[in-house]
């Protein structure tokens, strides 16, 4: 029996067990059309399978996207150029591909003519209030079909019996696959679950299944040069590439050198602490070269204000609140000041370790050796100036000790 009027669906999916009974259950339990929409956004997996499985299971509309581009240019790299990073730690690898993922689901409902999108997300979990508050925004009528939120199919046997019972292809991977609950893009791959339920135990090396361990990692440091234009970064070791491949080479740098590891307890915005290991080997390189090339070319001031600024940005982005008015507002105020962040990062990757170990901005540099200098200024810098300065700065501290004694 049909619960609500739903014509048509979209459904995020991505060919998984979830996902897959989703799909049968929709169209079930809604008596509706259903549109798949599985998007590659750097998984590392192998979408065809999701077509064919989709195509078994009926559906005839059948969207496989590639967004890998789309993804570092409109959303990565816009989000790097203001240092983020969520709770002192998280880069934000999952948080950041959400809103991409959202606004695809309304071009597509759109183009389709559908009246309701659907997402896997559990209950507990970010993911379902990002997917919701993107779609809201960009679509104020959209009907949102969360099923973890309204069937009864609480465990991985209950969905395993509703598969068996509707004949919904499953596979099985050799050796049983991985136990965590993992997540991947681009950007970064997650961990949670099984072991990492308890903070006090340690992570499995077997789990991390990008980077070598930083302890086995070469004894050969890899030095790269980091071209920026405009806060992004546009060439590696001098050769010109788009984002995604400025990305993609990055991860393989990195995971060669075990940059990137994390193991976190991080605040959910539903209200839970939560355990999560994640591997951002690129992401971990672009922030140390960007506060680098920033630490040349920002004035000192703006500088103070984008970290003043930053935790708010990163709290917008991890609580879903991408197409909301205030990080457009503050997305407008960090790129007006990456006008002139251009320029050229050296560093050194060695066993877990970014080093930072030279940057040089010849149009845009803000430092003047003629004045930093601890040899003779010629003049440049006037140090007696030095004390009327401190003399002001000093005031109120001068009359507030007058006052106290």
């Amino acid at each position: 029996m049909a619960k609500h009027k739903v014509k048509k669906v979209v459904l995020a999916y991505s060919g998984g067990l979830d996902t897959s009974v989703i799909l049968k259950w929709l169209a079930e339990e809604y008596q509706c059309e259903v549109v798949t929409f599985t998007a590659d956004i750097g998984q590392g997996e192998e979408l065809e399978p999701a077509r064919a499985k989709a195509t078994k299971l009926g559906i005839k509309e059948i969207y496989i996207d590639d967004l890998k581009e789309e993804f570092v240019r409109d959303f990565v790299f816009p989000m790097f150029r203001a240092n983020t990073i969520y709770e002192g730690e998280y880069l934000l690898g999952t948080s950041i591909a959400r809103p991409l993922i959202a606004k695809r689901l309304i071009e597509i409902a759109r183009e389709t003519g559908a009246d309701a999108i659907s997402h896997g997300a559990t209950g507990k979990g970010n993911d379902q209030v990002r997917f919701e508050l993107g779609a809201y925004a960009l679509e104020p009528g959209i009907k949102v079909i969360a099923p973890w939120r309204e069937w009864n199919l609480t465990s991985r046997e209950t969905l395993l019996a509703y598969a068996e019972k509707h004949g919904i292809p499953i596979e099985y991977k050799s050796g049983g696959g991985s136990p965590y609950s993992m997540d991947a893009n681009l950007l970064h791959i997650s961990y949670e679950g099984v072991v990492l339920e308890d903070p006090w135990a340690s992570a499995e090396e077997s789990m991390w299944r990008w980077s070598v361990s930083p302890a086995k990692a070469p004894d050969v440091a890899t030095v790269i040069e980091l071209e920026y234009e405009r806060g992004d970064i546009v060439a590696i070791n001098g050769v010109r590439m788009t984002p995604a491949q400025v990305l993609t080479k990055l991860n393989e740098l990195g995971n060669a050198n075990g940059i990137g590891r994390l193991d976190i307890v991080e605040n959910r915005y539903v209200g839970m602490k939560s355990r999560g290991c994640y591997e951002t080997p690129g992401g971990t390189i672009m922030l140390r070269a960007h506060r680098a090339i920033e630490s040349l070319t920002l004035d000192r001031e703006v500088a103070h204000l984008k970290d003043d600024l930053m935790p708010r940005y990163a709290s917008l982005i991890y609580n879903g609140y991408w197409w909301s008015p205030e990080r457009l507002m503050l997305q407008t105020m960090i790129d007006q000041s990456q006008e002139r962040v251009n320029g050229t990062v050296r560093v050194r990757l060695y066993k877990g370790n970014v080093i930072v170990e030279g940057r040089k901005a010849p149009r845009d540099s803000l430092f003047d050796p003629a004045i930093a200098t601890f040899e003779d200024d010629a003049g440049a810098y006037n140090q007696a100036d030095a004390e009327g300065f401190i003399k002001l700065n000093a005031l109120r501290l001068r009359v507030g000790a007058r006052r106290d004694a």
